[in-house]
């Protein structure tokens, strides 16, 4: 009898340390999906993010519009304390409004380009003879310099291609779909966790100048020679073009400058190349908005009841690049946000935590917005606010058009259990799990905002479909890249996730004092 005593009694003590198994509301999950299913506004929200206000670069009159649309719709959904959070970007605000190109001789044709932001516009049309420039690679300052001071009598007052064409070899690999299960399946094994470590980016020789550097000294060589436009290469097949900024965003420090097609950038080379005269044309109105400097984080909220001080945030990035409408990165990940919280809302659920929508601003140059949004509201581990105990969870959105396939939180391996039976009654949605992540380092997108600080930062996974190989900060970034089914599992599988984060009885597992990982260093000036 001792013995068997001693024995339930060694079953009782371990029954109370095993961890207890979530608690999941099967019925309002049947709701959620009833109503994602049957009254789904999403692919609306889309529409008109892309559609009527894309592209949104911060700082531009169409993010500010956007920002104040989506406060009013969610507004009109019943969220409240819907508001424009203002931010200093530190940066004055730049929009494109018109551009044209064109090849004049030895033949013609209409070029394809986006304008690089934060560039200046034409003084009128800007008429000329091509002429290009190919720096030296892996090159000092002093190199640089001895090479731009023979170029300068040739650059004036004229157009100029910056570097050879790129080759871009035809592809026989097929671009990435749906992700691969049996990967999934690996990535989320709990048994076998896989934290994700971003790659080093590779640090530059010593004595040679960045890749960044020979731009800026290039900008400002075209600038004090006179050239009239400077032309990149796009150096993507099919017609792809990336343009990003002038990082210094101030438009006297740099030419005109526009990002043409490989296709067009590689014929112009060709002909320069056999000692043809080539003469080109553009036509540039570009527009700076000083105003724009002060940005805005759009936050909205479904109020909590009794732990209503508590937090939860799904959050997404509502600024793009401007060359094309910002639909895969990331009207997607604002859209489906707005359309969890809307479908609690219709539902008239009440949930325990606040439950808060926040679309973030620059994320495209650095997640400028959440990090601010963060810093004023709470701080980091070493140094909280009085918020920073109050934040249960950050739901991040931001990989594209494509199924939620599963969700890496920052935390101890009891928050990915946590976020893996939330998520298990979806498999048949294709969720694949879940998994914790000790990663303390920014990048990638806004839930490394609060996972640096040490909060419980959740980036959603989801099938990535022709994102880093077509849409992804391209002029064929649009509405017709969406797809609309995935875009409502989405919707479903991040609202119930919300409800359920909301409703426990405990906060999301965190690191303790003892088990936190320690902060990345500063980054070096």
């Amino acid at each position: 009898m001792l013995r068997f005593m001693k024995f339930l009694l060694l079953l009782a003590l371990t029954a109370s340390l095993a961890p207890a198994e979530e608690k999941i509301d099967t019925a309002t999950n049947d709701r959620i999906r009833r109503e994602a299913k049957d009254h789904s506004q999403v692919m609306k929200t889309v529409h008109v993010i892309t559609d009527r206000y894309g592209a949104r670069l911060t700082g531009s009159p169409a993010h500010e519009a956007a920002a104040k649309w989506a406060a009013a719709k969610m507004t009109e959904w019943g969220l409240t304390n819907a508001k424009l959070e203002p931010w200093d970007f530190g940066h004055p605000g730049w929009s494109a409004e018109r551009a044209s190109g064109f090849l004049l001789t030895p033949a013609k044709d209409t070029l394809t380009f986006e304008v690089l932001s934060w560039t200046p516009s034409t003084k009128g049309t800007a008429r000329a003879a091509a002429v290009q420039i190919v720096p030296p690679e892996k090159v000092t300052a002093e190199e640089l310099k001895s090479y731009l001071a023979t170029m300068k009598d040739k650059v004036r007052g004229r157009i100029v291609l910056v570097g050879k064409a790129r080759a871009v070899p035809v592809s026989f690999t097929a671009s990435n779909k749906r992700s691969d299960d049996a990967a999934l399946k690996r990535r989320f094994d709990a048994a076998n966790p896989q934290d994700f470590v971003r790659p080093e980016a590779p640090k530059p020789e010593p004595g040679k100048l960045t890749a960044r550097q020979i731009d800026e000294q290039i900008d400002a060589f075209l600038v004090s020679a006179k050239a009239l436009v400077r032309v990149n290469d796009a150096g993507r097949e099919h017609g792809q073009i990336r343009a990003f900024q002038n990082r210094t965003y101030d438009v006297a420090k740099v030419v005109p400058t526009v990002v043409l097609r490989n296709e067009d950038f590689g014929r112009i080379d060709r002909l320069l190349s056999d000692g043809e005269a080539v003469t080109l044309e553009f036509n540039i109105r570009n527009q700076v908005h000083p105003q724009g400097r002060i940005s805005y984080n759009v936050v909205a909220e479904i109020p909590g009841t009794d732990k209503a001080d508590e937090v939860v945030i799904l959050g997404g990035h509502l600024d793009s690049w401007h060359a094309a409408t910002g639909a895969t990165d990331n009207a997607i990940g604002a859209s489906v946000m707005m359309e969890a919280a809307r479908i609690l809302q219709a539902l008239q659920l009440k949930p325990r935590r606040t439950i808060r929508v926040a679309l973030w601003s620059a994320e495209e140059q650095g997640l400028l917005g959440s990090k601010a949004y963060v810093k004023q509201h709470y701080g980091t581990f070493e140094n909280p606010l009085p918020e920073y105990a109050k934040l249960a969870a950050y739901l991040n959105d931001d990989t594209g058009t494509g199924r939620i396939r599963g969700a890496s939180v920052f935390g101890p391996p009891e928050a990915g259990t946590v976020l893996r039976e939330a998520l298990a009654p979806f498999a048949d949605l294709a969720v694949a799990g879940a998994s914790s992540t000790k990663t303390r380092r920014e990048g990638g997108s806004d839930h490394t905002s609060f996972s640096v600080t040490g909060l419980p930062g959740v980036g959603l996974s989801t099938d990535m479909i022709e994102y880093m190989t077509h849409t992804w900060h391209t002029n064929l970034d649009t509405y017709e890249r969406i797809i609309p089914e995935d875009a409502i599992q989405a919707s479903t599988v991040v609202a119930a996730l919300a409800w359920h984060l909301a409703n426990r009885d405990q906060m999301v597992p965190r690191f303790t004092k003892e088990t936190m990982p320690a902060p990345p260093p500063p980054p070096k000036p």
